[in-house]
């Protein structure tokens, strides 16, 4: 099923966002919204509340970390369950986290409603999300081998993880507040757990580089006018524009493809030239 929403993602983003031949005066008509809430909502229902908890991104991410401490019998597996959920990042870009995560999905809704507009325009800046969220996952680490605390096994992210809502597992009182939380600033800031916490999330940032399909940036046809800028709900588009080598998460949300006055934006393959 995470496999079909990225597939169904890709073709979407590649070919059916924009029909062929279709003049930059088309544009906003490109990457109609409603073919992705509906991948959104089968992501939610099906990936999360049908299918429970497990797998998710998240724990394909930490349970290979578990298994290296003796708390799984087979590395291997939980290995090659973290190359599986990578390489649906490496086919679209993030699009497993963008298109097929549950917990991921539920907090695109909840920004996609169209309450807080003023609000939602304040970015977080990357600096501070990416140092949080590589800090978390730093200090499991740590905690999970026993370099700190002495003792192997403590998983920080028991006490954190929202995708205990799909299988009602609300045991702890931290879990009920990260889902609280989480889910409440969801309406605000764009996808706050992506941003602050998954383990997940930060493993994929890095193997963003090698993403065969991504967002590009023609820099013959942008004259910097801020449209993407602006329409994007992190500061992925603003690094692209500058040509960072490290920019900032893209969910493959689309809402930039449609806003460039100079058709300098597309969503292609990286060995495709700009057309």
């Amino acid at each position: 099923v995470f496999a079909a929403l990225v597939l169904w993602g890709l073709v979407f983003l590649t070919r059916l966002g924009r029909p062929d031949h279709s003049s930059a005066d088309e544009r906003r008509t490109w990457y109609p919204r409603a073919p992705y809430v509906v991948s959104l909502v089968v992501a939610v229902l099906v990936c999360g509340f049908a299918l429970g908890k497990s797998p998710n991104p998240m724990e394909g991410a930490v349970k290979v970390f578990k298994s290296m401490v003796g708390l799984y019998p087979s590395v291997g597996g939980k290995v090659a369950a973290l190359a599986f959920l990578l390489w649906l990042a490496v086919v679209g870009n993030k699009l497993v986290c963008g298109w097929a995560c549950p917990f991921g999905a539920l907090q695109e809704l909840f920004y996609s409603l169209p309450f807080f507009k003023r609000i939602k325009r304040q970015k977080v800046p990357f600096l501070l999300s990416n140092v949080i969220r590589s800090a978390l996952f730093v200090t499991m680490l740590l905690l999970l081998f026993g370099i700190l605390g002495g003792r192997k096994g403590f998983v920080v992210y028991h006490f954190i993880s929202p995708f205990n809502l799909f299988n009602f597992d609300v045991d702890h009182a931290a879990v009920v507040i990260t889902i609280l939380l989480a889910s409440s600033l969801a309406f605000v800031v764009y996808r706050p757990f992506c941003q602050f916490i998954c383990p997940f999330g930060l493993i994929s940032w890095l193997v963003e580089r090698m993403s065969l399909t991504r967002v590009e940036v023609d820099t013959n046809r942008c004259n910097r006018c801020g449209a993407c800028i602006q329409a994007c709900p992190l500061e992925a588009a603003r690094h692209r524009v500058a040509g960072r080598a490290f920019a900032a998460d893209c969910y493959s949300c689309a809402r930039c493809l449609n806003v460039c006055p100079q058709d300098a934006i597309s969503y292609r393959s990286v060995f495709a030239s700009p057309s």
